[in-house]
């Protein structure tokens, strides 16, 4: 497999990875009914704050575009995880099925939650077991969905 089909074959994966990953989010929410979390607008706020740069708009406009560039950045991360791994995949990394659906979730969950860890945004270290379930086990959907690669 050439570097670019691997990396155009990431992207995909990553792509249905990530619609996996926000499916099984969505039917947590709606089976427990529990609130859906606010960290990835809170990632944005801190990047825009520690970028020094500016949301333009009143205080609705500018809460609408951080709720949107929020989700985003799941977005970015689910595809970029993929593209890592297409690449990976071209260049004769090709672990089991199983083995490889482990290794791409827990590259996505490190993906989401180291960047906002280092942002403060959150602090796994404090998490709940059911805390680190409802992150665990979306991810894991990535994985396996984003493995066919």
């Amino acid at each position: 497999m050439s570097l670019w089909k691997g990396f155009g074959a990431g992207l995909a994966a990553g792509a249905a990875g990530t619609t996996a990953l926000n499916a099984v989010t969505y039917l947590d929410l709606a089976l427990r009914g529990r609130p859906i979390s606010s960290t990835p607008e809170d990632l944005v706020e801190k990047l825009v704050a520690s970028a020094n740069v500016e949301i333009r708009g009143d205080e609705e406009s500018r809460s609408n575009r951080v709720s949107g560039l929020g989700p985003l950045t799941g977005l970015a991360a689910g595809l970029a995880v993929g593209a890592a791994l297409g690449l990976a995949r071209a260049f004769g990394f090709r672990p089991n099925f199983v083995a490889a659906g482990v290794i791409a979730g827990a590259a996505a969950m490190a993906g989401t939650d180291a960047p906002m860890a280092a942002l403060g945004v959150t602090d796994p270290r404090g998490w709940a077991a059911k805390d680190w379930l409802s992150d665990a086990v979306p991810h894991l959907a990535y994985g396996l969905v984003s493995v066919p690669v």
